[in-house]
């Protein structure tokens, strides 16, 4: 079953997230804990809010919403509960922050696999 993970795209919707600026690279310590390492920010489809999930999968409560025109720090992937999107359909999941998940599928990585390390 497919499951659309956007809210829409209404402007006039208040969020909790804020849009960092462009694709940059940032110095920052990983979502295990891990030591710092270099991550690439990706942009989230164009005119999509996505849901932030605490796991990988629909049935995780909505941690935040992530505005239009976001990008997104992607620290380790991990399989999950199998979503559509514009980028495709997968049961990849992005981690974005401590226990903030993201469908793969509204995620523009350049790539139908794992762009990051899989999520211990």
């Amino acid at each position: 079953m497919s499951i659309d993970e956007s809210t829409g795209t209404d402007p006039g919707v208040a969020t909790a997230a804020s849009t960092a600026a462009g694709d940059l690279t940032v110095q920052t310590a990983t979502a295990t804990g891990t030591a710092a390492a270099a991550v690439t920010r990706y942009p989230i489809a164009p005119g999509y809010r996505v849901n932030v999930r605490s796991g990988p999968g629909t049935q995780y409560r909505i941690v935040r919403t992530l505005p239009v025109g976001a990008t997104v720090p992607i620290y380790c992937q991990r399989p999950g509960e199998r979503v559509s999107g514009p980028y495709g359909t997968t049961s990849l999941w992005d981690n974005i922050a401590d226990g903030e998940y993201v469908s793969d599928a509204y995620v523009k990585t350049g790539s139908d696999g794992y762009v990051a390390p899989r999520c211990s």
